[in-house]
């Protein structure tokens, strides 16, 4: 493994401590979402604004009534959060800034008195509930799902609202005590060690990418030109010809017709790296459609490891061969 990048990860460009620019996140109070906003050092002393969903998450962005909105893109269980890319996808003026990664655990919540044998119906919000799915299987295998908004509002659901609609409900173990519930159960997860992956995201305009720190991050997102044979091939050997490694590669339905896809992609390194640039140069020539989502600092700091036919110096080389044979 290829040594940790410095700890001084520059923020992303981004207002600064103290400004007025607000920061939009999933709520209530007490999401995961939130946990992801509390370590971005350039939210801090900024005014949080609590939305409903993604879409009111994204439209306070686009439409200026925050600086930056956070969301959960992966996590280990399901992969990508189909729900964020696609709408990702279909929204050309966005950029990633920054990357998040928050452990995750959940727990069965109840109303006091109920049992886990009176549960029939579990509030949760999606992404929860597939990562709750074989320990759900194995102690509730014949209820129902009612979908929550989040994490924190599928106990806050559960203590509004009679038990006609919902016997418990999938959220933070911490938050039981504000809602007056009680932990049927604790680290349902299937996946002890599980980890959402949570991006900010900004404005195309308001933001630079930040400078290379070899501990990199490009997404983007790559229509296929064709429903044929080969297609997505071509596409990777623009990747692998260049020792670019890809870390996410995500299939989107395009939605015009069946068969057309589109591919959400995380790679390894900047958009300022000559092996990154060579990367989506070629991809831009073979594909009607490719949208830019960012270049940012790894989570993890992990600097990136680079074959030696792929460092900057090897690409300079060869451009400075070349016009030195083309040179009159």
């Amino acid at each position: 493994m290829s040594d940790p990048a410095p700890d001084s990860v520059p923020d992303p460009t981004l207002p600064p401590a103290g400004s007025h620019a607000a920061y939009s996140y999933l709520g209530p109070a007490g999401t995961y979402t939130e946990a992801a906003l509390r370590q971005v050092r350039a939210a801090e002393g900024a005014p949080w604004r609590s939305v409903n969903n993604i879409g009111e998450a994204l439209a306070d962005v686009l439409q200026g009534r925050s600086v930056a909105a956070m969301m959960a893109i992966e996590n280990t269980v399901e992969g990508g959060v189909a729900a964020v890319l696609d709408l990702l996808a279909g929204t050309p003026d966005l950029r990633i800034v920054g990357e998040y990664l928050v452990p995750v655990r959940f727990a069965l919540l109840a109303r006091p008195g109920v049992a886990l044998a009176d549960v029939h119906t579990v509030v949760a919000h999606p992404v929860a509930h597939a990562q709750c799915r074989r320990w759900l299987h194995a102690h509730a295998p014949s209820h129902t799902q009612l979908p929550a908004t989040s994490n924190v509002q599928a106990a806050q659901f559960l203590a509004e609202h009679d038990g006609d609609l919902a016997d418990a409900a999938i959220a933070p173990p911490d938050v039981h005590d504000r809602f007056g519930l009680a932990v049927l159960a604790d680290d349902i997860g299937d996946n002890p060690n599980a980890v959402t992956r949570f991006v900010l995201i900004a404005r195309a305009g308001s933001h630079v990418p930040p400078p290379i720190t070899g501990a990199d991050k490009t997404s983007i997102v790559v229509d296929l030109p064709s429903d044929r044979p080969g297609a997505l091939l071509a596409l990777l050997e623009q990747f692998a010809t260049r020792g670019v490694n890809l870390s996410l590669l995500q299939s989107r339905p395009i939605g015009d017709e069946l068969g057309r896809y589109r591919f959400v992609i995380d790679l390894d390194g900047h958009v300022g790296d000559e092996r990154v640039a060579e990367a989506l140069l070629g991809v831009r020539r073979s594909s009607p459609r490719v949208l830019f989502l960012g270049s940012y600092p790894r989570a993890d700091q992990r600097r990136v490891a680079v074959a030696e036919p792929h460092v900057d110096t090897v690409y300079a080389e060869a451009r400075a061969w070349l016009a030195s044979i083309t040179a009159p």
